[in-house]
């Protein structure tokens, strides 16, 4: 399969305004907007290398609304791992992602094999906090999935979700390189075997 080796396809899920958009943008760009802008959908791409060749990070930011189910549908049998996204100031975008997640579960079928990131956003936002960390590692536990708390504006465990997701892939090695985690020489080659960086 072609496709595979130059592609790797991350789709983002959740309720609109949740911030997918945002953590899109601050990943690929480094940018922040404060204004609300609804997304339908968005692709970005990133390149990294991979095996010493050169693949693309897609990364598609789809709407939060559900007037799309077809696009949706695809975007689902396209892609190789998955990041639902809620806000933790809406206990309504959490409940809204159970039919996203049941849906990745019936077109993909095993989904313990398939990188899927549950992201609590706006962790800046504490004071009007509706859902409580707790509750998002449950969720997680439940959905056999992983977990992280995010802030688009702030910048907090935006990259880190990034490199997770592609830590989770069992399939292929594909890797982020963090800034800063590795400094020495060698660790950097070691690291860089057979994994894959954001060029």
């Amino acid at each position: 399969m072609p496709e595979q080796s130059n592609d790797y396809r991350v789709v983002v899920f959740g309720a609109g305004g949740v911030g997918k958009s945002s953590l899109v943008l601050r990943f690929v760009k480094g940018t922040f907007r404060e204004s609300y802008i609804p997304t339908i959908e968005d692709t970005y791409r990133q390149v990294i290398s991979c095996d010493k060749s050169i693949c693309t990070l897609q990364i598609t930011d789809t709407t939060g609304s559900h007037q799309f189910p077809a696009m949706q549908r695809l975007s689902i049998s396209k892609g190789h791992a998955f990041i639902l996204v809620y806000s933790i100031t809406s206990k309504q975008s959490l409940e809204e992602l159970k039919p996203i997640f049941e849906q990745v579960c019936q077109i993909k079928g095993d989904v313990e094999s398939i990188p899927i990131m549950l992201v609590g956003n706006k962790c800046d936002e504490t004071q009007n906090r509706e859902v409580e960390t707790s509750d998002g590692e449950a969720m997680s536990k439940k959905w056999k999935c992983a977990f992280m708390e995010t802030s688009a504006k702030t910048n907090h465990n935006v990259k880190e979700l990034f490199q997770e997701l592609l830590n989770l892939e069992k399939r292929r090695t594909v890797s982020l390189q963090i800034d800063g985690k590795k400094t020495k020489q060698q660790k950097r080659k070691e690291k860089l075997k057979g994994k894959c960086v954001v060029m």
